[in-house]
């Protein structure tokens, strides 16, 4: 399944009665890695779970790839070809490596798990330690790894850096590269640590209090020293 566009307009969101997101809207055309960025409690995270048909929605449309998603089940959006990895790392921990790997495999054959190994080498090193067996940045290797196995034409990626060891931030910020330069998933990426994620980046939206607040490339973020501040600085 190759990359597809994703659409979202009008989109307002939240959980039970509270609203969380407000009338949003872009447009990631095929192929391209983008950085959604915003202090905490902007949105963000609820962005992608609406997105994964994971929120209550009041209102607004989305499309991969053309395709209308909006009334579909979360079961039924990744049948389309969305991939979503929340940052609550949602692997069976009861379950071995290899049989978390193969539940991602959907209709591919069992040979095609070599690919999570060849981009995660840790994993096959564990392939028969339990889930619950493994650290946090395997748990996250894992989990992606899952997700890329089903081939999704568009991957959400929520904080996968979180509380992280350096060392497995580089193999996994080289593993979405290397993803990335294939062409065949668009990318889009929540991310607190900002320069890992305007070096991966072509695109980047800022929320602001459940709205998008600003659209650009990283270089242009980069230039606007005062957006930054405004937008991002922990301070506000």
């Amino acid at each position: 399944m190759p990359a597809a566009s994703l659409e979202v307009s009008g989109l307002t969101a939240g959980y039970g009665p509270t609203r969380i997101l407000e009338d949003v809207s872009f447009s990631i055309p095929a192929g391209r890695r983008v950085a959604v960025l915003g202090r905490n409690g902007v949105g963000k995270s609820t962005l992608f779970a609406t997105i994964a048909g994971q929120t209550r929605r009041y209102g607004g449309r989305i499309a991969l790839g053309g395709a209308d998603l909006t009334e579909l089940p979360g079961s039924g959006r990744a049948l389309k070809g969305l991939g979503y990895v929340p940052q609550t790392r949602a692997i069976f921990k009861s379950l071995t490596v290899e049989e978390n790997l193969l539940v991602g495999l959907k209709d591919r054959p069992r040979s095609a798990i070599q690919d999570a190994y060849a981009m995660f080498p840790r994993l096959l090193d564990r392939r028969r330690n339990l889930g619950s067996q493994l650290s946090g940045g395997e748990q996250q290797m894992l989990t992606t790894a899952r997700s890329i196995l089903g081939q999704p034409s568009v991957l959400l990626l929520d904080e996968p850096l979180e509380g992280l060891a350096p060392v497995i931030c580089d193999e996994l910020m080289a593993a979405f590269a290397a993803l990335a330069a294939t062409g065949a998933m668009t990318i889009l990426m929540i991310e607190q640590r900002i320069q890992a994620a305007l070096a991966f980046a072509e695109d980047v939206l800022i929320l602001e209090r459940g709205q998008i607040a600003w659209t650009g490339t990283p270089a242009q973020l980069e230039s606007e020293p005062d957006t930054v501040e405004r937008l991002l600085s922990v301070a506000h």
